[in-house]
Order: structure tokens, then sequence, then C-alpha cells
């Protein structure tokens, strides 16, 4: 769910801004998965642009305590949203803490790094959301040290069903700055983007994972 859609237009317009999110539905990226996509997300670039940083840390603290009330401790996923989420830890007063994907290999071996008490109240911070697997790896992680989770806030969503189905699952409430029709929208009015590419990209999200094997041709005539 996005917290705010006057804010998720204007996060989205800075995401595209400083290049956090590059759109090319006519030159795919590969993905890890070996998936070919319109679409790549890193939103670690906004901690270089001290306005765009604020504002991020601003609208994600406003909504965690409008969503779930104060924390006791604010915890971010490795890698991505270890500095977003000690900068909002910052901004409310509270403890921070990280989720590593894998215990460490040497010393403690510990997967959560910093302190977080059985009983403590947590709020989950991502910088994204794919599919939802490594995010909700982390809640798992968390709720088996003894911490409530009241939910998760992260900057960008990809919005895929299956994640929106993992967190139902898992019964973890997610709010999110941003989301990917938001950013497609945002992208064709800023000029990034034009009509007949929104229309590539869009498709995208209903088969990822078929989407690079299809012609524009194919794409068009099929949506």
């Amino acid at each position: 769910m996005v917290f705010n859609k006057d804010a998720a237009s204007k996060v989205a317009e800075y995401l595209l801004q400083v290049k956090a999110i590059k759109l090319q539905p006519n030159d795919p990226f590969t993905w890890a998965s070996g998936w070919k996509s319109p679409i790549y997300c890193d939103n670690r670039v906004t901690l270089s642009y001290p306005k765009i940083r604020t504002y991020v840390r601003q609208q994600m603290a406003s909504a965690i305590v409008e969503t779930y009330g104060k924390p006791d401790v604010i915890v971010g996923v490795a890698t991505g949203a270890i500095a977003l989420g000690a900068l909002v830890a910052q901004d409310l007063g509270v403890a921070f803490a990280y989720v590593r994907s894998a215990p460490k290999e040497h010393g403690l071996g510990n997967i959560i790094e910093g302190v977080v008490n059985s009983g403590q109240s947590v709020v989950v911070v991502e910088d994204l959301i794919s599919t939802g697997k490594s995010s909700l790896k982390a809640v798992e992680s968390l709720r088996s040290a003894g911490a409530t989770v009241l939910g998760m806030a992260a900057i960008f969503t990809y919005d895929f069903e299956v994640a929106n189905k993992s967190f139902q699952n898992e019964k973890c409430d997610l709010i999110t700055l941003s989301a990917y029709d938001t950013l497609i929208q945002q992208a064709v009015k800023s000029g990034y983007i034009t009509e007949a590419q929104q229309d590539l990209i869009k498709t995208w999200r209903m088969d990822p994972a078929n989407w690079g094997k299809l012609t524009s041709n194919d794409i068009l005539t099929n949506r």
C-alpha cells in the first residue's frame, strides 16, 4: 500500500531524476535471475543527494509513525536499507539494528546485528520490494528472536502479485513511499518515456519471466 499518493509521485520523480531507477524498455536490463527487465532500481543512489535523502527519510519516518506507531527498534535489511534505516531510527529517536541475508560466517555468527530484545516492537525498513522473499526472510529472523514485527516500510515496490500474496500469507503489513504504477505515470508526465514505451513497460510486470522473449509487436498486440 502506498502511504501518500502525492508524496508517491514526488518520490518517483526524485528516483527518476537521480537515476536511482532507470527505464530502458527498448534496451532491457538482465537481472541476476535471468529475467529481461525494462527497469532497474538502486535506491542507494538517493543517499548521495542530501535534499532527496532528507525527503525520503522524513516521509519514511512519518509513514511509520502514522501507520504503526513509534516502535522500539527500526531494523534495516542488509545491505540496501542499512543506511536508510539508521537515518529513520535517528529521526525517531529509537534503537537501530539490521538483519543479514545469512548468518555471519565468523565470530558470533550473527544474523541480527545490533540489539533486538524479545518482546520489543520492530518496524522493518527496506529500500526495494521485488518478490518479497529476502524481505520476509528478515521478518522471520526477527520473529524467531522474539521480536514483535509491526510491519514493513519500503521506498519502492514493483507491486508483483507474488510479493503481495507472500506478505499476506506471512501476516506482515507493508507500506511504501512509491510504487510501479505511480512511477510509470510520472515517467510519462516528466518525459522520461513515451506513451508507447509505457505500454511495453506495463506488460513486463504481468509476466516478467517471459517478457524478454516477446517482441515489441507481440506485446503491443496482446496487451
